[in-house]
């Protein structure tokens, strides 16, 4: 049976008409430009060679499919038929107004002391995204990742171990929005700085049910509709300070204001390695001591700017391992401090008080 070449006529063989051979797309499938001038995908067992491409006259004998495709240059069909892979984008009425937050989800939860991490970002909007993570390194900062991403998707940033969190403890995310081929509204430019709790990473109830994954992970949103988030460190002092501004402003006696701001509550911090992570199983002495000094300085530099606040750290009386690293990070972090021994009525010998000078 003769085999299919460029230029041989065919007819279809279960349909009416026929064409000339144009090309092939594989063994199985020939480019057929029929009568009306277009060129299509015909299977080759569909078509019988009625004339061959030296013009001779041949009789309806079934084709054979071609081992190879022809060595020499083929003419470009002036219309394939074919389906294009194309992502279409889905809107969604509540998608006008921009939801975008961070992820992070333990790769292995239940070695939650041990496991990696993966970040995604959310884009919960009918916007494209022009995204950048960063982190604040020595005064400066560094980006980590980033991509466009398409509207009311999540996009896979990175993985990292218990090893890289101290680089994730002041995060940024900018982004612009914008859309393709269609009119949107403006929205401004986002730039929205985040304080990570890295200590979080270390406790199993950290990592909750979400509205974008099927397993439990730890959030934080950078806008809800629209509006980017602030992480607001908010103490009962200063919603006091804020309750007393208040009323000097409408005419109150501005001794009140006095009077209260002097009862700042004493903020009391238990650094108890039980009361910081569920499961200590894996971890080392070296590894807890970390865990309990991190949490120590993320109090710190909380309370920094908070003149005269008084901040009880709950170590222990063990055997002082805790209680000296704390006095070595407040000598060498924090000289303008004052510490002591905090009431011994109260917390025995097991707790250290710092006042914020």
């Amino acid at each position: 049976m003769k085999k299919l070449q460029i230029g041989d006529k065919i007819r279809f063989l279960n349909a009416v008409g026929g064409g000339q051979v144009k090309g092939f797309l594989s063994k199985q499938l020939v480019i057929i430009e029929d009568e009306n001038g277009f060129d299509v995908p015909v299977l080759v067992s569909e078509c019988v060679v009625v004339e061959a491409a030296g013009n001779e006259k041949l009789g309806q004998t079934e084709p054979e499919v071609p081992d190879k495709e022809p060595e020499k240059k083929t003419e470009k069909p002036k219309s394939i038929a074919k389906v294009e892979e194309t992502n279409l984008i889905f809107e969604t009425a509540e998608g006008e107004k921009i939801t975008t937050c961070l992820v992070y989800l333990p790769t292995d939860i239940k070695n939650i002391t041990q496991t990696s991490f993966e970040c995604y970002f959310v884009n919960d909007s009918n916007y494209y995204l022009f995204f950048n993570y960063m982190y604040r390194k020595n005064n400066s900062w560094k980006s980590r990742f980033n991509d466009i991403v398409e509207p009311n998707t999540q996009i896979f940033v990175e993985e990292f171990d218990k090893s890289q969190l101290n680089d994730l403890e002041k995060i940024c995310v900018q982004f612009i929005s914008f859309k393709h081929d269609k009119p949107f509204r403006f929205k401004n430019p986002v730039s929205v700085e985040l304080r990570i709790d890295t200590v979080k990473f270390y406790k199993l109830h950290s990592f909750t049910e979400n509205d974008y994954f099927d397993d439990n992970a730890l959030v934080y949103y950078i806008t809800r509709n629209d509006i980017p988030e602030r992480e607001m460190l908010v103490s009962a002092g200063d919603i006091e300070r804020a309750m007393q501004e208040k009323i000097v402003s409408e005419g109150r006696p501005r001794v009140q204001r006095v009077l209260k701001k002097e009862k700042n509550p004493i903020i009391e911090v238990d650094l108890h390695i039980n009361q910081l992570i569920d499961n200590t199983t894996g971890m080392n002495n070296a590894e807890m001591l970390e865990l309990q000094l991190r949490k120590f300085n993320n109090i710190m530099q909380e309370n920094l700017k908070r003149k005269g606040q008084k901040i009880v750290f709950i170590h222990g009386k063990g055997d002082g391992v805790l209680k000296n690293a704390l006095l070595k990070e407040i000598k060498n972090k924090y000289k303008s401090c004052y510490y002591q021994d905090a009431s011994f009525r109260e917390y025995g010998f097991g707790a250290t008080m710092v006042t914020i000078k």
